[in-house]
């Protein structure tokens, strides 16, 4: 086939990301962008995604890499352009996402002069990316460009191309040519004598267990056999939530700031925590001891607690190759006990939360986020703000495998869950997408609901709107302060959804709940609710004294005591009646 001549830069360059696959960009036109979003224009297959910020653009893609698990794109003009690309670019370096941004730069000539919008991209992105590098002539693409792209792929994590306008805009010096990118990586499989040592660790004590992160996915089968040998209770972390806790009859919740059950009584009683595929940041909710931990990734072995053995291997492929050797532990006293103590720390909390919760004013925001997991679609994409909508989500939704809930979980930016929600429908256009999203949040990005009704998409946006900043509410209030400019006011976003021409209500009714999200869900199209809910949902209990009430992390520990926990009493339940006494 004869390669179609190549004119500029610019179209040399769209022409790699089509090899690479990508079929959008992310961004907002302008000045230095010209020559690229024209090429654009010109190139089948590929499109522009016409975001209002580009902070957004740079979530959106974080969203389709992370659901698609292939490469995104997204770009920023010079200067202001793409320097908005950065929270989104740290969110996706943080969680290991193949991203691209392409950040235009001024025109060559005038480098190093304090041109007009000048800053030093090159300089400015290094921290939020795996890959940073300047193109200054022609002759470096499309081998650069390549570079980036494998980079992205490769080391999952941020890839950012600078460039300036008028480069982007020169004669190509040559031709484009063929190239493949691997996306299909080989699976790390364990050192033969870290399996052996492994197996005798485990061998080696009665009470073990379990802690799971993100890197199980793939692996819950594996997960299960480890503990059903091992007689073990199961805990995971946020990220791990979704690959772990259905079809799981050893879970005892999570653990962390928003942790609830007796996962962190588990890890602190156990003789050996085996840590799965999990880089928890909070290292004051692990034992500092007696720990064995499995990562992919050998850079993150020990740099969160000491070890006693470090394993460097995929987790499925670890557990498959140490479960022969395992021996079969029949003493179930340590996994009755900690079932016990979820069930009822579940149950000792949940009541609070159900009592006339149908008609309680304000609304009960565990009441909507119970109601929005019933209602919700079997596969469907949750989308979460950073605050107190995290503990909603940690609570509330449930897991079955197919379902996936994405959120600033380790980068913590505000504002994150309808972006991502622009870049999961897009990714996705079959599935259902939700975006949880919190009035403060919301409001940072308001704009974007303006790219959700342009582009026609049928994201469901779910505002929990309780007129205040409550996570920072929370933090105030337990730290001695007065509360200060945390109020949101009493802002109706439906309103505002529907001049922006999304179909929208206003929920102050909990009778309503179920019946407005179910309407919103069956409908096509985009659609928002918009529910006032309780900004004293998280209320102190008075046992606890004043001398615990420091610092964030037990603030958000004491929001367990505050709150229900969904379905997960009954999960309790079951698992605890399923499980034999010893």
């Amino acid at each position: 086939m004869r390669e179609r001549p190549v004119v500029s830069v610019a179209e040399q360059m769209v022409e790699v990301l089509r090899q690479a696959g990508v079929e959008r960009v992310y961004g907002v036109v302008g000045d230095s962008l010209n020559p690229v979003v024209d090429a654009i224009r010109r190139t089948e297959g590929i499109s522009w995604v016409h975001v209002r910020n580009e902070e957004a653009g740079a979530f959106a893609a974080a969203a389709e890499a992370e659901l698609s698990g292939r490469l995104a794109v997204c770009a920023g003009s010079c200067g202001p352009g793409n320097t908005h690309l950065l929270q989104g670019l740290y969110d996706a370096q943080r969680s290991g996402l193949p991203v691209l941004a392409l950040a235009s730069h001024i025109p060559s000539g005038q480098i190093g002069t304090g041109f007009f919008q000048e800053t030093h991209p090159e300089r400015v992105f290094t921290d939020c990316s795996s890959w940073c590098e300047m193109v200054s002539t022609p002759a470096q693409l499309p081998r650069l460009l390549r570079i980036a792209v494998q980079h992205a792929l490769g080391a999952h994590g941020v890839s950012v191309l600078v460039f300036p306008g008028d480069v982007a805009a020169q004669p190509a010096a040559g031709p484009t040519g063929e190239g493949r990118f691997l996306t299909e990586q080989a699976v790390a499989a364990p050192p033969w004598s870290q399996v052996q040592e492994l197996a005798k660790a485990l061998n080696s004590v009665r009470k073990v267990a379990l802690f799971c992160g993100a890197g199980v996915r793939g692996a819950h089968a594996e997960v299960m056999e480890t503990a059903a040998a091992l007689q073990s209770p199961v805990g995971h972390s946020l990220r791990g939530k979704e690959w772990i806790q259905y079809d799981n009859p050893y879970d005892v919740g999570m653990s962390g700031l928003l942790g609830y059950g007796a996962c962190h009584e588990a890890l602190h009683e156990a003789e050996l925590v085996l840590l799965l595929g999990t880089d928890f940041p909070y290292d004051s909710f692990l034992p500092q001891a007696r720990t064995i931990q499995v990562d992919h990734d050998a850079t993150r072995l020990g740099r969160r607690t000491p070890l006693e053995l470090a394993v460097h291997g995929d987790v499925s492929a670890t557990l498959r190759a140490v479960l022969p050797l395992l021996e079969q532990k029949t003493d179930r006293s340590f996994l009755f006990g900690m079932l016990e103590k979820h069930y009822r720390a579940l149950d000792g909390v949940v009541g609070a939360y159900t009592r006339d919760i149908e008609r309680h004013l304000p609304i009960h925001p565990e009441y909507v986020a119970a109601v929005l997991d019933e209602v919700a679609a079997e596969d469907a994409v949750f989308t979460v703000d950073t605050g107190m909508n995290n503990v909603w989500a940690a609570r509330y939704l449930t897991p079955n495998g197919r379902r996936r809930v994405i959120g600033s979980f380790l980068h913590g930016s505000m504002a994150n869950a309808l972006p991502h929600a622009i870049g999961a429908q897009l990714a996705c256009p079959g599935r259902q997408v939700i975006s949880m999203s919190g009035d403060g949040g919301l409001g940072m990005l308001l704009g974007e609901l303006l790219t959700v009704a342009r582009h026609r998409l049928p994201v469901k946006t779910v505002v929990f709107n309780n007129g205040a900043l409550g996570m920072i509410k929370l933090e105030m209030l337990v730290s001695g302060y007065p509360e200060y400019e945390i109020d949101n006011g009493d802002v109706d976003y439906a309103a505002i959804a529907r001049a922006a021409g999304i179909p929208a209500k206003r929920v102050t009714d909990p009778a309503k709940v179920r019946e407005v999200l179910a309407e919103a869900l069956e409908r096509p199209g985009p659609a928002l609710v918009d529910v006032v809910t309780d900004p004293n949902a998280l209320s102190i209990p008075p046992h606890i004294t004043a001398a615990q009430l420091k610092g964030f992390a037990l603030a958000a520990g004491r929001t367990v005591l505050s709150g229900g926990v969904g379905k997960m009493i009954d999960l309790a339940r079951s698992n605890l009646r399923n499980i034999p006494r010893p």
